[in-house]
């Protein structure tokens, strides 16, 4: 029973992603001169990588926007009854911000569907849609880093940002990455950027 019930809200969940829509948005947003234009684009292209195939599938097939289709009120209601916890305990605790590592466990490799993703930020921040940042909190396997993610209530993104950047001086655990060369001494030149 509990495998069907996983399975029944793995599907309420992938027809209510508004991935699609917001991706479209968003190339929209970059004009005609995009590479794509949409995810049914990206589907027929088959230039991504295969672990992702099946998201892909799923996500382009989502018949309206969430918020438009009655299907998806056990998410919305979902996400109403969390950001209520969310706020209520923030109140009662008098709390600035939420504050957990970014990710359980490593990453998985790319194409492996097998081992835990790890992911936490995605069971608080996104379904709520509360912001949040996340700093360097050390590193594992001497050079894999581990964030520290900071999750508040709306319109507290500056008490976010000040949290962040004081727990990121105080610690001194962001290193450059070694596989990223370091910017100009100016910055990004802009003739560099892409269109």
């Amino acid at each position: 029973m509990s495998a069907l019930l996983k399975k029944e809200n793995d599907i309420v969940w992938t027809r209510c992603s508004p991935f699609k829509f917001q991706l479209h948005d968003y190339l929209s947003s970059l004009g005609p001169g995009a590479p794509v234009h949409s995810l049914d684009e990206i589907a027929k292209s088959g230039k991504f990588h295969p672990s992702i195939e099946e998201l892909i599938h799923g996500a382009g097939a989502v018949p309206r926007p969430p918020h438009q289709d009655p299907y998806c009120e056990p998410v919305r209601e979902g996400t109403r009854q969390l950001r209520s916890l969310l706020t209520k305990v923030v109140a009662e605790h008098r709390l600035d911000a939420f504050v957990y590592p970014s990710w359980s466990i490593p990453p998985r490799l790319i194409g492996d569907l097998n081992t835990p993703d790890g992911l936490n930020s995605g069971r608080l921040a996104s379904p709520a849609a509360y912001p949040s940042i996340t700093v360097p909190m050390g590193y594992v396997h001497r050079s894999l880093p581990v964030g520290l993610e900071f999750l508040g209530l709306p319109w507290s993104d500056a008490a976010l940002i000040k949290l962040a950047y004081s727990y990121e001086q105080a610690t001194k655990h962001r290193r450059p990455p070694i596989t990223v060369p370091p910017l100009a001494e100016n910055g990004v030149q802009r003739d560099k950027l892409p269109d």
